[in-house]
């Protein structure tokens, strides 16, 4: 399979996913705004999200994904479906523990989650009740992970790619129909996440079965391949978590702020996990089986030069997202979130903190590529080693910018941490000779900055004044920020062929 092919097919179920994703976060700005009712249900549903990403699609996924390849090159159908069959065991086991503590310690959770909401009662209860109906989206999210990772492994990207799809349409059709059953409404949102996390799972099934990969139940947990991704699990969940723990972070000193900082924050983090989703995840999704599987055919040079590709279409493409972002703040968050209950001093308090994150995007990407350098090596001390500098570094710079800034500050350390994080890896992989860099990235690299560059111009005089978007109808907004966006593709993309770029020079074949 063509690896530029397979990125569009994910970015494409992505985008899908994406799109519904906002309209589901426009329905929620609509009708309840960014008060107490959306700072609860953003804080409870935070907290399985982050363990999701910690357990499902973080650690277990960086250390299930190579051991899964090796089985698959080298010891056949037999011994890897015995190894998928005792890994889905135990996760199950471990997951029902999880959501049960999760539902019985609710009130710890919300206290240790958000402390600030301790001073209102009944933002505290509610936070404590929505966090009881949303932790066992962690045991179907986590499952979900667990098949998307032999789904992606056999090169069916697509199918995981699309499941977001289904959780969205949950939520949405919750806000929409169901909320006028419930008292307060917005507990209408937790049951809609546990039925988007029921019809995930039910989506990937199938197509489980159909490479004949459906996991069986077993209580035998002797398969040399089970301990092993237990042993590189532990260390893993804080080195490929370490965005999660501070956004997490991030909620508690928001949680002290104006009421509406940690909605402020969320609707400005929406935004960045648009191309963070298209771009960094997907390119970590097939990038991580094809490292892995040219790990296990001991083929270095392969193994950097795929690294290298993904290093270059990641600058390609996040340089000018992230630009965007910042010069379209005010476009994009009153086209999409502008309406009813969320108002200007929201647009303006969300605009700040999507600009600070924006500085940080490029980073957030290249950690999604670099990171499975050292995952499919199964080499977990050097990212972890990275990881804990960078939480220590990001925190220090939440206390130096959160007086200053406030909310925006908080942002402004996690993209600064998630810049510094790449960095370290790049280092760390050019040091110990994993990645060798090809010969052109100084002209590369000064390329795309001018086609950036004149996109921003673009972006920038063709928007107009800030109260114009405030001002204008739905349909307005949507139809001139369609405009803007395919103007700057077009100016961006223009300006690299006037400069050499050709789609061919980033074909790419995926490890076999």
């Amino acid at each position: 399979m063509n690896l530029l092919k397979a990125l569009a097919a994910v970015s494409s179920m992505t985008l899908l996913s994406r799109i519904l994703g906002f309209a589901r976060d426009a329905i929620i700005a609509r009708a309840f705004g960014a008060g107490m009712f959306t700072d609860a249900f953003f804080v409870a549903f935070k907290i399985p999200n982050l363990l999701r990403r910690l357990f499902a699609e973080g650690a277990f996924s960086q250390a299930f994904v190579p051991i899964l390849a090796e089985y698959k090159n080298r010891q056949g159908h037999d011994a890897t479906q015995r190894l998928v069959s005792q890994v889905a065991s135990a996760l199950t086991l471990v997951l029902v523990g999880v959501a049960l503590l999760g539902v019985i310690g609710a009130p710890w959770v919300a206290w240790v989650s958000a402390p600030g909401f301790r001073a209102d009662p009944q933002k505290f209860d509610l936070t404590v009740t929505l966090l009881r109906i949303t932790f066992p989206y962690i045991v179907f999210i986590s499952l979900v992970a667990l098949a998307a990772g032999i789904l992606n492994t056999w090169s069916k990207f697509s199918v995981p790619a699309f499941a977001p799809v289904l959780l969205n349409v949950a939520m949405i059709a919750a806000a929409l129909w169901l909320a006028p059953y419930f008292d307060p409404p917005v507990l209408a949102l937790g049951w809609g996440v546990a039925l988007g996390g029921a019809l995930q799972l039910a989506w990937m099934l199938p197509h489980l079965a159909r490479i004949r990969m459906l996991p069986r139940p077993t209580r035998h947990f002797d398969d040399p391949g089970v301990r092993r991704i237990l042993k590189l699990m532990a260390p893993a969940t804080l080195g490929v978590s370490v965005a999660q723990i501070s956004l997490l972070i991030n909620t508690i000193f928001a949680s002290f702020l104006a009421t509406g900082s940690v909605s402020w924050l969320y609707y400005a983090d929406r935004l960045m996990e648009f191309p963070t989703g298209m771009l960094g995840v997907a390119l970590g999704t097939i990038l991580l089986p094809s490292l892995a599987k040219h790990y296990a055919d001991d083929s270095p040079v392969e193994y950097s030069r795929l690294l290298d590709w993904g290093l270059r279409l990641t600058l390609l493409l996040a340089l000018p997202a992230a630009a965007a972002l910042a010069v379209l703040a005010v476009p994009l968050i009153t086209t999409l979130f502008h309406y009813g209950a969320f108002s200007g001093h929201d647009v303006a308090m969300t605009q700040r903190a999507l600009i600070a994150y924006s500085l940080g995007l490029v980073g957030l990407i290249l950690v999604k590529v670099l990171a499975p350098g050292f995952y499919a090596r199964q080499n977990i001390r050097t990212p972890v080693k990275v990881a804990i500098l960078t939480l220590v570094a990001t925190q220090l710079m939440n206390l130096a910018f959160i007086f200053p800034l406030g909310h925006a500050g908080l942002a402004l350390a996690i993209g600064l941490g998630a810049c510094l994080n790449a960095a370290l890896l790049l280092h760390l992989l050019k040091k110990q000779r994993i990645y060798q860099p090809r010969p052109g990235w100084p002209g590369y690299a000064l390329r795309v900055a001018v086609a950036v560059a004149l996109m921003a111009a673009a972006l920038h005089f063709a928007m107009g004044a800030a109260q114009w978007w405030l001002d204008a109808r739905a349909l307005e907004r949507i139809g001139r920020l369609a405009l803007l966006v395919a103007g700057g593709v077009a100016v961006y993309f223009a300006a690299l062929a006037l400069m050499g770029f050709r789609p061919r020079q980033f074909s790419r074949r995926a490890a076999e």
